[in-house]
């Protein structure tokens, strides 16, 4: 009996092993970017017109991907661009699209999504990535995204400038930080006015998350004026479109009104969303797995209790 003891505890180990692996691989989910320029700026139109990259990859490989595929590196890795001039080059992050949110019918954001299905069919260099894992939460992928730029470039960033909004969490030295949207026109209007040739300034635009900026314009519509703004203003510009669905989760309030919200069943919708049926699928796949697992224990348990005569009596006779 010890003997089977001691082959059943292997056993419920590797059971257990390959039920945490499966629930933390549910629980990660990705997160989608997009890289787009209206023109080419010398680099070949048939090799990266709607390039996709269905590999699932950290955001120090999406930044190290946007240098090399993307041509990112003649712009922000080098003092003067040996190819066409770039006056911005435009990364904003998102907090609500996922990876999952592509495929379906309906979508919270229509706008934001028209607006990169455009953007990269009609663009002459356009580059997707499905598939990038979202931060663990000990830094944000705004700082993940400059600390890659930094690492491949060599010697650094040589952008001209480098400007965030506050609402980014960025550290390092000489970064230029903007408040709003009028400070982000007078930027680029300034920009313009100067018109260095061949440097390129890198904007970060991160989405502010707060209880004022869900009741007001989506990231679609936020999105999409500054891009019609670049555009009035006459800069050459590419944009960098990356979603960090792990903002939200930074701010306990809005936590604590999406619990209020789900237990508040009069005013507000039962459906089950996205985050929802993520929930309920990990818990249905525990208590099916915690069911297995008791009737194999069972069954072993009855097995080993199962004690056969090695020899038999004869009968007596009567």
């Amino acid at each position: 009996m010890g003997k089977k003891e001691g082959l059943a505890r292997p056993l419920l180990l590797s059971v257990v092993l390959l039920a945490a692996q499966i629930s933390c691989a549910a629980s990660s989910p990705t997160v989608p970017a997009f890289l787009w320029s209206p023109k080419s700026y010398g680099l070949s139109d048939s090799d990266m017109k709607e390039v996709v990259n269905y590999q699932t990859i950290s955001a120090k490989n999406l930044a190290k991907s946007v240098l090399s595929d993307g041509g990112w590196s003649n712009l922000v890795c080098s003092e003067k661009s040996h190819q066409q001039d770039v006056d911005v080059a435009l990364v904003y992050i998102g907090r609500k699209l996922q990876s999952s949110d592509i495929s379906k019918t309906k979508h919270v954001d229509s706008t934001l999504l028209n607006l990169l299905k455009d953007s990269f069919t009609s663009s002459n260099v356009s580059i997707a990535f499905p598939y990038v894992a979202m931060s663990d939460g000990k830094d944000t992928l705004e700082n993940s995204l400059i600390n890659g730029f930094a690492e491949n470039c060599g010697q650094g960033l040589l952008a001209n400038h480098i400007a965030y909004m506050d609402s980014c969490s960025l550290n390092g030295d000489n970064l230029k930080k903007l408040h709003g949207l009028q400070s982000f026109e007078a930027f680029v209007g300034s920009r313009m006015e100067a018109k260095a040739s061949g440097k390129t300034d890198l904007i970060i635009f991160c989405d502010e998350v707060s209880e004022e900026s869900d009741a007001a314009q989506s990231e679609g519509k936020i999105l999409s004026g500054l891009v019609n703004f670049l555009e009035q203003s006459g800069a050459a510009y590419t944009v960098l479109y990356a979603s960090d669905s792990y903002r939200s989760s930074k701010y306990p309030h809005l936590a604590l009104g999406r619990f209020l919200a789900e237990g508040n069943a009069s005013g507000y919708s039962t459906v089950c969303d996205g985050v929802c049926q993520i929930k309920s699928s990990l818990l249905e796949g525990i208590f099916v797995g915690i069911v297995l697992l008791i009737i194999l224990l069972s069954g072993l348990c009855c097995m080993m209790g199962i004690d056969t005569p090695t020899r038999f009596e004869a009968p007596q006779e009567s």
